[in-house]
């Protein structure tokens, strides 16, 4: 019988990092931890047996560094590195530098990395094997000039994809052969800052087609299973959000073919361990399918896999990095039930111009609550306090729920995601709860264009009235409590409060007045809310609409209930530093900030507005700056980029006009909302 490592170290972090460690610690294997400056405190340093420093806050310098992750295994006594997904999990030079060092890589073989990591290669390679593949590009290294060439012959829409990377990373649709030079463009800066190669493939894109995948298992003896597919076709921006086992649509024949499609594929590179083989369904014609691409190590998605397999995938991994074989054969799969997962992303979700905007956010998590019962489980990297930066991916978490059927799954995931709490970050929590009640995908009917045309309906039509006056007696309810016995101050006496020392709008012979309280949620023009009377029995006056009877009383947990003329709403609630004022609901959270108008006009904030001014829309790092002080620029010109969390945001000019002002360079790095840059309206616009 093989014997399992004694060390294994997790080369990743987040919530992946802290998912292998509770494996780890299952398996009695002693887990070490890498970190960079930015995650000292993080969960899954904590979670760890041990944790090695790597390097700055920069991926680049720390996570992405093969050198700094080797030594800290050797120096811990490693025998073994789990990658995770993302940074190295996908590089073949890691993997070789980990057998360099005598080290065992919890994965395939450097030799099947590398050659699924090439998508051109990939391509060839299963259709050589029998499987059916995308129309697209041939070659590898392909010039500007020779994409555009094949998007002319293939005919547009098609699909740029990264060569050497996933994730939906410098993915472009182009529906305009005019716009492919600027995307290809764009798609080797952002391939080349994700993966550090700016290889690009083109692919015809198959309108409203469904994304499925076919999990696999191979040892190193020659075993080759799959465990049935996930759905994956709920994307935006080809980034996964919802993922589901097994597909509504797939019927046990098809997910047979599927899967013997997979297995071949898997053989064809000699793979090993855990892996996923994509393909792509036109429309709702199941019996027609094509590769995508071979992801070679655990997906993001794999628990809903091991909800209805009953298997643990990272298990598998390290037992088939030890050489162990497979334990069971084809036939002795079995899917059992149902599993939907949600991916939980710091972003603020708005609408803009009746279009949807998901913008990465940040902050500090002020208060945590994350669902459990039964059948549902949340893999995560948070803990109470942790500080979420622009620096790395916006996945928080995943809350995952199974039941023995579809409905019930996708029921116990909407009430989790109504029970998460994160409050401090914006996330999509909220969002994604709504989505998974459309009608389209309760009834399954799926593609990768859904949620893009979904998305405006799922979003919030502004702040609701409840949260500002919830906000506004919170502000009542912080006012001093009675005096102490014995002290001093305005004649106080033992028991009394002194009313000129409350904004209660207490006045000498008349009625209650109007207290002002004035919030500002980011993205939104300032409120301005009006309370009358005590916390327990007043009037709240939210805008220009009529008061209404109200009064906040706090429940037996700690949270704030607001009764507003007759309705009673529930809110989780923290205050931040700086007096902003953070409630939660249902998956929601609105961050209410105090606002002066008067020190906003001093600062400038008027001005500025009037005079066009770009601001950030996300905390992160200007990429680009294609513009300087006295341009003449029209309006939706590209004037700069901002990038966080590998995302980048276009910054365009928002009329004909003057750049007055600039205040950025490449590397700037900006806070949300902060000028970047000014341009004033031509005169005869």
């Amino acid at each position: 019988m093989t014997t399992l490592f004694d060390t294994v170290l997790v080369a990743n972090r987040g919530e992946i990092a802290v998912r292998v460690v509770r494996t780890l610690r299952r398996l009695g294997i002693r887990s070490v931890a890498v970190y960079s400056d930015a995650d000292a405190r993080a969960r899954h340093v904590a979670e760890a047996d041990t944790a090695v420093r790597i390097g700055p806050p920069a991926a680049s310098g720390s996570y992405l560094s093969a050198e700094r992750i080797v030594d800290a295994a050797l120096r811990t006594g490693a025998q073994a590195v789990h990658p995770g997904y993302g940074f190295l999990a996908e590089n073949a030079a890691f993997a070789r530098a980990c057998a360099d060092a005598g080290l065992v890589f919890v994965g395939p073989p450097a030799s099947a990395v590398e050659l699924m990591g090439d998508k051109i290669r990939a391509k060839e390679t299963v259709k050589a094997a029998g499987v059916p593949v995308v129309p697209g590009s041939s070659g590898s290294g392909l010039t500007d000039a020779q994409l555009v060439a094949a998007a002319e012959e293939i005919g547009v829409p098609v699909l740029l994809k990264p060569s050497a990377g996933g994730g939906g990373k410098g993915m472009r649709l182009v529906r305009d052969l005019a716009a492919l030079p600027e995307e290809i463009a764009a798609a080797r800066r952002e391939a080349r800052g994700s993966f550090g190669d700016d290889t690009l493939l083109l692919e015809r894109w198959i309108d409203r087609p469904r994304h499925i995948e076919i999990q696999v298992l191979a040892d190193a003896h020659g075993g080759v299973i799959h465990l049935g597919e996930r759905e994956c076709s709920l994307q935006r921006r080809h980034q996964k959000l919802i993922e589901e086992a097994p597909s509504p649509l797939l019927d046990a024949a098809t997910r047979a073919a599927m899967g013997e499609a997979a297995v071949r594929a898997a053989r064809s590179c000699g793979y090993t361990g855990a892996g996923t083989v994509e393909f792509i369904v036109p429309g709702d014609d199941p019996s027609s399918y094509f590769f995508m691409e071979m992801n070679t190590r655990l997906q993001v998605e794999h628990p809903v896999t091991e909800m209805v397999t009953g298997l643990d995938l990272v298990e598998w991994q390290i037992r088939t990095a030890a050489g162990e074989h497979l334990p069971l054969a084809q036939e002795d799969v079995v899917l059992d039930g149902h599993a939907v997962e949600a991916r939980i992303c710091a972003e603020t979700v708005s609408v803009t111009a009746g279009s949807p905007a998901f913008l990465p956010s940040g902050g500090s998590v002020l208060l945590l609550r994350e669902p459990d019962g039964e059948g549902v489980r949340t893999d995560s990297g948070l803990a109470q306090g942790t500080e979420v930066g622009s620096l790395y991916d916006p996945m928080l978490s995943k809350v995952i729920a199974h039941g023995p059927d579809r409905a019930t799954a996708l029921r116990r995931l909407r009430a989790a995601l109504a029970a998460t709490v994160t409050l401090g970050v914006p996330t999509n929590a909220g969002f994604l709860r709504r989505l998974l009640a459309d009608p389209d995908v309760v009834a399954g009917r799926l593609d990768t264009g859904l949620v893009e045309r979904v998305a405006a309906g799922l979003v919030p039509d502004g702040v609701p009235d409840e949260v500002y006056a919830a906000a506004a007696l919170l502000d009542l309810a912080g006012d001093p409590e009675p005096t102490a016995a014995g002290a001093t101050g305005r004649g106080a006496a033992p028991g009394w409060t002194d009313p000129f020392s409350v904004p209660g709008g207490w006045r000498l012979g008349g009625e209650p007045a109007w207290t002002v309280h004035r919030f500002k949620v980011p993205g939104r023009d300032p409120v301005e809310v009006r309370t009358r009377g005590p916390v327990d029995a007043a009037e709240v006056r939210v805008g220009d609409a009529p008061p209404v009877p109200a009064s906040l009383a706090v429940g037996p947990d700690g949270r704030p209930a607001l009764a507003l003329d007759g309705v009673v709403h529930t809110f989780h609630h923290r205050t931040a530093a700086d007096g902003t004022r953070w409630l939660g609901r249902d998956g929601d959270g609105w961050a209410l900030q105090p606002h002066d108008p008067v020190e906003e006009l001093l600062r400038g904030g008027g001005a500025s507005a009037s005079g066009g001014a770009l601001t950030a829309p996300m905390p992160g790092t200007v990429t680009v700056v294609k513009t300087s002080v006295g341009e003449e620029v029209v309006a939706g010109q590209s004037l700069l980029v901002v990038e966080a969390m590998k995302m980048e945001h276009v910054i365009a000019a928002p009329h004909d006009g003057t750049v007055t002002e600039l205040d950025v360079t490449p590397g700037s790095t900006v806070a949300m909302d902060q000028v970047l840059a000014v341009v004033a309206p031509r005169e005869d616009a």
